[in-house]
C-alpha cells in the first residue's frame, strides 16, 4: 500500500462518515496485569454495492521493544463481508495503524491548516512522529520542523534522520514554547498522561493535531487550549470518552455542543473547515475503526488483484 492509497482511502472514509454511509462504530479499552493496553475498535463501511465490517485488536506496550525486542504495538484487523457475514481477511495491523493515523492527520491538515503552512513542531519522535511528518508534508509545503521529545537523544536522532530523508530543515529542541510559537502546525503524538502543550504557547492561525490521546488516561493538551478555539474531532462520542475532549468535558471547560464538528462533516462539505487565517483549530483524533476498516479493504482488494497472501478455507 502506498502513501497515496492511505491518504485517498482515509479522505474517502471521512467523507462517507460525514454523509452517513458508515455504521456500527464502537471502541473498547482493556488493561492487563502486565501493563499491556488492548485497543479494540470496530466499524463498517458501504463501498459501492459492497458492505464491509472491520474489527481491530491492538496490544500496546511501550516497553516491548526495550524488554523483548518486539514492536510496541501489535495486532490484527479482521475484515468481514457485512452482507453475508463471511470473514474475508486477517490483516496485520502494525503498518495500517501507523499509516492510517498519519493519513488522518494529513487529511485534517488539508481542511484545517493554512495552505501556506511551512513550519511544524512534532511532539513525540517515535515511529508515529516520523509518519506524521512524512504524511503531512505530502499535503502541505512544510520545510522547517522542530522535533521535541522527552528523550533528547531520540529527538536529535529523529532530526538527523528526517532532515536527510525529506531534505528539509529539522532541528531538535528542548524549548517547546519557542518552537510552538514559531509554528503553523503542531502535532502531538506521545503516550503522555500529563498535559504538556499549553495554550499560551499557541499563536493565532495555528493548527494543532492532537493524536496521542486514544485512551481515557492519555493527555497531551492543556484543557483550556480547547476553550475559545475551533475544535474538530474524528468521532464525537469516542473523543468524549477517550480524547483530549474527554478531559475538557470532565473539567467543565467546554461542552459537547461547543465542538465545531467531526472531520467527516467537513470533508463532506456539511460544515466549514478553516474560515480565517487567524483562527486556532484543534483536531482531536482518537483514531477510528473506520480508518482501520478502510485500510484493510484496500489491502484486501490489492492482495486479491496481485494474488498475494495465504488463502484459508473456512467451509471445507
Amino acid at each position: 500500500m502506498t502513501m497515496d492509497d492511505y491518504i485517498r482511502g482515509i479522505e474517502d472514509t471521512f467523507r462517507m462518515h460525514g454523509e452517513g454511509s458508515t455504521y456500527g462504530t464502537d471502541m473498547i479499552h482493556g488493561d492487563t496485569p502486565s501493563d499491556i493496553e488492548f485497543h479494540i475498535k470496530a466499524g463498517g463501511l458501504k463501498l459501492g454495492n459492497s458492505l464491509y465490517y472491520g474489527l481491530k485488536i491492538n496490544a500496546s506496550s511501550f516497553s516491548n521493544m526495550e524488554r523483548f525486542g518486539l514492536p510496541n504495538i501489535m495486532g490484527a484487523i479482521l475484515l468481514f463481508d457485512a452482507e453475508k457475514g463471511i470473514p474475508l481477511a486477517i490483516v496485520d495491523s502494525i503498518d495500517p495503524t501507523i499509516k492510517r493515523t498519519g493519513a488522518g492527520t494529513a487529511v485534517a491538515a488539508k481542511y484545517l491548516a493554512r495552505d501556506n503552512s511551512e513550519t511544524l513542531t512534532i511532539c513525540g519522535c517515535g515511529n508515529q512522529g516520523r509518519i506524521q511528518l512524512t504524511f503531512v508534508k505530502e499535503r502541505l509545503p512544510v520545510n522547517h520542523v522542530f522535533a521535541f521529545d522527552q528523550n533528547e537523544r531520540v529527538s536529535t536522532e529523529y532530526a538527523e534522520r528526517m532532515g536527510q530523508e525529506l531534505s528539509i530543515r529539522v532541528e531538535a529542541t528542548r524549548d517547546l514554547a519557542r518552537a510552538v510559537g514559531q509554528s503553523d502546525i503542531v502535532v502531538t503524538c506521545t503516550p503522555s498522561k500529563r498535559p504538556f502543550l499549553r495554550k499560551e504557547f499557541i499563536r493565532p492561525g495555528t493548527f494543532v493535531a492532537a493524536i496521542g490521546a486514544d485512551s481515557p488516561d492519555k493527555w497531551e493538551l492543556e484543557p483550556t487550549l480547547l476553550q475559545g478555539t475551533k475544535v474538530v474531532v474524528d468521532i464525537l462520542e469516542q473523543c468524549a470518552i477517550a480524547g483530549e475532549l474527554h478531559h475538557a468535558l470532565e473539567m467543565g471547560i467546554i461542552a459537547k455542543e461547543d465542538v465545531h464538528g467531526e472531520i467527516g462533516q467537513i470533508v463532506a462539505g456539511k460544515k466549514p473547515g478553516r474560515e480565517s487565517d487567524d483562527e486556532i483549530i484543534v483536531y482531536d483524533s482518537t483514531g477510528t475503526a473506520l480508518q482501520d476498516t478502510a485500510a484493510a479493504v484496500i489491502c484486501y482488494e490489492k492482495a486479491l488483484s496481485s494474488q498475494k497472501g495465504r488463502y484459508i478455507s473456512f467451509f471445507d
